[in-house]
């Protein structure tokens, strides 16, 4: 247990803002982490988002592509690349999370009972390269089974559970500090509703007080992902107590505001923060409605500033801890600077302010 003493939860507490190094390690297509477009993951930049204020890193990672579809046997350059940049975590003293992302959608889009079995041995085929790459990590290195396993309905729920059962347990039979280690289950697509409602119960684990969920929290979508107006609502350009157009009505937000974040985190709060299981928000984030100008553009990017400083705030409160989900817009990989000055106060507000 040596380095690995802590529960989830006193993990948990050291936690107040986590940034995702997204679009990079898990790029799939091309077997490159900068197949994406963005720059590999430097030493200097991990330092920089540590240094910025972030207390927690989440790296999401591709691994099939880069392993032997008859033997699901990873390619060691790429284990090695992997561990490099954890290694890079470690020695900037940060935390990091290290999951399966989506992957090609081998896992993510066939939580099914046809594709359970072939599922599961893939799952722990990789699980034990993983963890044996990463075992002798201190509790800073925690591990993630899956990413947004799209499960909607409670007849899917058996078969997500037992790809979490087999990540857990296949990271504790490699023993080491991986007996000990912190480990991170999903929500059905990581949505707070139907976690809520479908995730009664949670795996077996023979370590105590080891395990967190995560959820992602994209809500509203008219706001955070829609990128056109369609017959059944328009998309929100504007977010927030005092901050709806007057001239641009049509595109005012009509659901999923400060209410909403507060039903929705209380709601993971009374589950399982007041349980003893954590709850990581590990996305959170929207773009910026480019199309948009003058007088709306800048009610679209202070209302966009708001959001962000409101999720933050609101998570830690009720004692989740909240991941922005960053492409490189947020922060500059290459020259380590701050790429866009609202959006990086008003979380580092959010995480700060009481």
């Amino acid at each position: 247990m040596t380095g690995v003493e802590s529960t989830a939860t006193q993990i948990a507490s050291k936690i107040k803002l986590g940034f995702n190094i997204g679009n990079t390690l898990e790029a799939t297509g091309g077997k490159s982490e900068t197949y994406w477009g963005n720059p590999k993951i430097t030493k200097e930049f991990v330092k920089f988002v540590k240094d910025s204020g972030f207390t927690a890193i989440r790296l999401p990672v591709s691994w099939d592509q880069y392993s032997n579809q008859a033997t699901a046997e990873i390619e060691s350059a790429w284990l090695n690349r992997v561990k490099e940049v954890v290694q890079y975590c470690v020695d900037n003293d940060i935390y990091v999370i290290v999951n399966i992302h989506w992957d090609g959608g081998w896992l993510e889009e066939h939580v099914t009972a046809d594709k359970q079995v072939a599922n599961n041995a893939k799952q722990k085929a990789f699980w034990e390269q993983i963890a044996t790459l990463l075992r002798d990590f201190d509790e800073r290195v925690i591990f993630a089974g899956t990413n947004e396993p799209n499960v909607k309905t409670a007849d899917q729920i058996p078969v997500l559970m037992s790809y979490h059962q087999t990540f857990i347990d296949t990271v504790r039979a490699t023993g080491g500090k991986n007996a000990y280690r912190t480990l991170i289950i999903q929500g059905p697509s990581t949505d707070v509703e139907l976690t809520n409602k479908l995730m009664t119960q949670l795996p077996t684990d023979s370590a105590a007080n080891r395990l967190m969920v995560e959820i992602h929290y994209y809500t509203p979508w008219n706001f955070t992902g829609m990128t056109k107006d369609e017959s059944w609502g328009n998309q929100f350009y504007y977010w927030g107590k005092g901050f709806h157009s007057t001239t641009d009505t049509a595109h005012n937000p009509t659901w999923g505001e400060e209410d909403t974040v507060d039903s929705m985190f209380k709601l993971m709060k009374t589950q399982f923060v007041e349980k003893g299981i954590p709850v990581i928000v590990g996305e959170f984030g929207t773009g910026v409605r480019s199309t948009l100008t003058g007088d709306a553009l800048k009610l679209h990017l202070d209302s966009r500033a708001y959001y962000f400083k409101y999720i933050t705030k609101q998570a830690l409160a009720n004692g989740l801890q909240p991941f922005f989900w960053d492409t490189g817009g947020l922060l500059d990989r290459k020259n380590n600077v701050v790429l866009d000055q609202q959006a990086f106060d008003a979380l580092i507000q959010g995480a700060t302010e009481k």
